[in-house]
């Protein structure tokens, strides 16, 4: 590994940090967390600016640049405070497995507008019922002349009510083995048909849904692959999104550590500093030496990538330690300052860490819950036996 840029890289680095400082410079966004409309001219912004699809083809409105770059924008952006494109499932996800099946027409109708957050996507892939077990998945899809007639449900399914389409994986062949039968279609989320009900987290967000389709009418058009592809195209889905989710959740850890360190350092309500005490200090540096173990651990799994062009297997490991990483610095962070971190509305906390330390217990069930990646780790990269 070298951890040092090259001239390009550092010309690019000092390139978006002088962008950031005049654009963002942080700003708050107009509504507060929750405007998804300032979000998407964010992203349009982001866009413009060329800082979108920075490792997409360049005939796909991308730059065509190595994944280092897209490391250095995510260190960046997270350094500066800034918000990134709220398209993250389209661009990490749903454009990558296009390109990779898509016809030239699904290239030409969604590439562009995802990239620019005019419209933003969902996915479709867990069930009540099968939410780890994505063959087992019983939304079906029966074709009835020139469209695809979908019947089912998902849920967990984040941005679901602001999203424009959706990836879904659906049974179009029931008699096969499970495998076998799954398809993968492009769907939108406005046809009659499509009902969307958020699920309101403890943090009073609706930031993920449950989708239900009722007799929804798919153009034949819309599938990715061919029926029976499914289950390889989702799995090309599931690549780009471990291969990019490491850098990510680093980037996100690091800006909250850096908040943490500073906050620790400001005088509390009795005048005293949280930092001038050595067991606070001592718990604040775990954590700044977790954020580090999984920033370098990044670097190794980017190393693999440039030398194979595939992810090694340190995302999983990088999603499990940063799930509890999290949970630990919010849960640190509230207890610092204790019934005055939960109860105050007034600087320095503005109800940030107590709306955070909320939304961290979802870390370790999202995107592979706990359980299922130490499976993950265990079984296919350690090759101990399966659990019986």
């Amino acid at each position: 590994m070298d951890f040092h840029d090259t001239p390009e890289e550092a010309a690019f680095r000092a390139e978006l940090r002088s962008w950031l400082s005049e654009h963002w410079a942080g700003r708050p966004l107009e509504g507060g967390r929750g405007d998804f409309d300032a979000l998407r001219r964010w992203g349009g912004e982001l866009y413009q600016a060329g800082y979108v699809g920075l490792t997409w083809p360049s005939e796909y409105g991308g730059r065509g640049l190595s994944p280092t770059y897209q490391a250095i924008y995510l260190e960046e952006m997270s350094r500066a405070n800034a918000p990134g494109h709220p398209g993250v499932i389209g661009l990490n996800m749903a454009g990558p497995t296009i390109i990779a099946w898509g016809t030239p027409e699904q290239k030409e109708r969604y590439l562009r507008p995802l990239l620019d957050g005019s419209e933003i996507w969902c996915q479709g892939f867990s069930e009540p019922g099968s939410g780890s077990d994505l063959a087992s998945g019983r939304t079906s899809a029966v074709l009835d002349g020139d469209h695809w007639v979908v019947n089912g449900q998902k849920v967990w399914s984040s941005y679901a009510h602001k999203a424009d389409f959706c990836i879904l994986v659906v049974r179009t062949d029931p008699s096969a083995p499970k495998h076998a039968g799954l398809s993968y279609l492009i769907v939108d989320m406005h046809a009659p048909g499509v009902t969307v009900r958020p699920l309101v987290q403890i943090t009073g967000d609706p930031e993920f849904n449950e989708i239900f389709f009722d007799d929804v009418r798919v153009p034949r058009s819309s599938i990715l692959g061919s029926p029976g592809d499914g289950w390889k195209v989702a799995m090309t889905t599931l690549l780009h999104e471990r291969g990019t989710l490491g850098f990510a959740l680093s980037a996100e850890l690091e800006r909250m550590v850096n908040q943490l360190i500073k906050l620790v350092k400001e005088p509390g309500p009795d005048g005293r500093r949280p930092a001038d005490d050595p067991v606070i200090r001592d718990a604040v540096a775990r954590e700044w030496i977790e954020m580090q173990s999984l920033r370098f651990t990044n670097y190794r799994s980017l190393t693999t990538l440039l030398e194979t062009g595939i992810p090694g297997p340190e995302g999983s490991g990088v999603k499990l330690a940063w799930s509890e990483a999290n949970q630990r610095l919010t849960s640190l962070a509230q207890s610092v300052f204790g019934l005055n971190g939960l109860v105050s509305d007034d600087a320095p906390w503005n109800g940030f860490w107590q709306y955070w330390q909320l939304r961290s217990r979802g870390n370790t069930i999202e995107a592979g819950t706990s359980e299922i990646l130490r499976n993950i780790i265990a079984e296919r990269v350690l090759g101990l036996p399966k659990g019986r």
